[in-house]
């Protein structure tokens, strides 16, 4: 077998040296910029090392660049070394952020207090934290302590009697209303109250789910690999500051959400009998209860198999929620109805961008039809061999669309960019921290206008990507590598009907080795090609539809 070098670069004694160089080059390169990053998100979690009270929005800013910088670079890395600093570069901010107690979220303990009801025997849904028939698990110091941030004083339970509750301050948030949080993600609760010293600190749990976006990153690497994609991709979740900072450092449940959503993406993607789809479906179902925003990756996993898949995902969500309904009927709703209310989503005054145009119930209305448009446009127009790329739509449009506060939000977005490859979208997880805390001290943007600057920024970002890509497309600059010839006669690629095969091609054949043929033997696409490259600015195609070939 003989392979000849490319016709544009004939190769020549010192190519092996000088490209060695630009790998160790880049290598180091990216080693500073980790750490850059990791120094960051250390001094964003822990403010007394911080000599010169630099705000956290700077220090975020920074990371986010040194984050991007890294990613670039890691384009031209050799595969295994990519996945040793993906992987290590993953578990360093992880442990930068687990170092600390949480800086920008208190929800944990919420989380802590629902794993401590559950192992009392108790369902989390039943009682309010501050409820009398609770005050035996109350603990003098840590989730209750004088001088806690929420206090519930004396005036407040007298003026609400049949509430029963008992006066006390704690750190968890809200503590006169019932959890938000479904069934999967209590169940997770319970399973961590288990782990030594769970219950009276904040440190296993925020171990635990650095843990879990950990092994995301492992997922995420072996199913791109599977997949035929660029594996250092991955690095979009692993060194993320958003991942970061929301799983090893506030510990957010929605990083299990994502989890378990990706394995039932990757599942349904390369699903081939019903089987497999119903594990997808159920899959799903868990994923939405565990928290709800997975369910926004539902119209893209509807192409292939719908029925099969909304009645396993249904199957699931039901089965987990049967137990709590059978113990506290309606209760299990949770506090859902009071946050939308609280939040300002029922009235139509929480919608950053749509609010600068219309308010109140025309928002609400307004809001609900895009969503619509936008979910119909997937599930009408999506790829079922790869759903994600309709997920990171519909995710970014309802980022942009309600305009949280809440950056952790953002997750699943991050995750679906990681399999999808299209790292502009997230500027909707960047955003978020500037919806969350836009104080940058004389450059703050006006109150009423910051939601619609986080995530319009975003907006214009995107759309801006998706122009260059389609420039770049119609002028043909892809970015395909010239594949190896094989010396011999000329054999052609055997074809199944109905079916893509790959097959190398040998001298004398029109079809780069690699390549994807159709039934009528022409090429489709090449696994060097655009699509699958960890490049910012590959053209996509959309007319292509990508299925797993048979190796000849």
């Amino acid at each position: 077998m003989v392979t000849a070098p490319p016709a544009d670069k004939p190769a020549g004694p010192g190519d092996g040296s000088v490209n060695s160089m630009n790998a160790k080059l880049r290598v180091a390169a990216i080693s500073v910029a980790l750490l850059t990053a990791t120094g960051l998100v250390l001094l964003i979690v822990r403010p007394s090392i911080n000599p010169a009270q630099v705000r956290p929005l700077p220090l975020l800013i920074g990371a986010w660049l040194a984050f991007v910088t890294a990613a670039w670079l890691l384009r031209k890395v050799p595969r295994r070394t990519s996945v040793a600093l993906i992987l290590l570069g993953g578990i360093a901010l992880q442990l930068a952020a687990v170092s600390a107690p949480p800086q920008n979220s208190n929800d944990l303990y919420r989380y802590i207090w629902d794993g401590r009801v559950q192992a009392a025997g108790i369902d989390p849904y039943e009682y309010v934290p501050s409820a009398s028939q609770l005050t035996g698990l109350r603990e003098p110091g840590f989730l209750w302590l004088a001088g806690g941030e929420y206090c519930v004083k004396a005036s407040y339970v007298a003026s609400h009697p049949a509430a029963e509750l008992t006066p006390g301050c704690t750190r968890i948030n809200r503590p006169t209303v019932p959890t938000i949080y479904p069934p999967v993600a209590e169940a997770y609760f319970l399973g961590v109250h288990y782990l030594p010293t769970a219950d009276d600190s904040t440190t296993p749990i925020q171990a635990t789910t650095a843990l879990v976006a950990v092994l995301t990153t492992v997922l995420l690497l072996f199913g791109l690999g599977r997949l035929g994609r660029d594996i250092r991709m991955a690095a979009l979740w692993s060194w993320c500051p958003t991942v970061a900072l929301e799983a090893g450092n506030s510990a957010h449940v929605d990083v299990v959400a994502v989890a378990i959503t990706a394995v039932a993406m990757l599942t349904l993607a390369t699903a081939r009998s019903w089987r497999r789809t119903a594990l997808g479906g159920v899959l799903l179902g868990l994923a939405i209860a565990t928290k709800l925003t997975p369910a926004l990756a539902v119209p893209a996993l509807l192409r292939r198999r719908w029925l099969t898949v909304t009645l396993a995902a249904s199957s699931a969500f039901a089965a987990v929620y049967v137990p709590h309904v059978l113990t506290v009927g309606t209760k299990v709703i949770g506090f859902l109805p009071g946050y939308l209310q609280q939040e300002g989503y029922s009235g139509g005054t929480r919608f950053g961008i749509i609010g600068l145009f219309v308010t109140s119930w025309l928002a609400v209305v307004l809001a609900v039809l895009i969503l619509g448009a936008v979910a119909f446009a997937v599930l009408q127009f999506g790829n079922p061999d790869r759903p994600w790329e309709g997920a990171v739509v519909m995710t970014g449009a309802a980022l942009a669309v309600t305009t949280p506060h809440y950056q952790w939000y953002s997750l699943l977005l991050v995750m679906l960019v990681a399999l999808d490859g299209r790292p502009e979208w997230l500027a909707f997880a960047a955003g978020g921290y500037y919806a969350a805390e836009p104080s940058m001290g004389r450059f703050t943007v006006p109150y009423r206008f910051h939601d619609a600057f986080a995530y319009g920024t975003a907006v214009l970002i995107v759309a801006a990507g998706w122009l260059v890509r389609h420039e770049i497309a119609r002028r043909g600059l892809g970015t395909a590598r010239p594949a190896p010839v094989i010396a011999g006669p000329a054999v052609p690629a055997p074809v199944l009907a109905g079916s893509a095969v790959t097959a190398p091609v040998l001298a004398g054949s029109a079809v780069p080795v690699g390549a994807t043929t159709s039934a009528g033997g022409g090429p489709l696409a090449a696994p060097g090609c655009d699509e699958d490259q960890f490049d910012a600015f590959a053209p996509r195609s959309a007319s292509v539809r990508r299925r797993p070939g048979v190796r000849v």
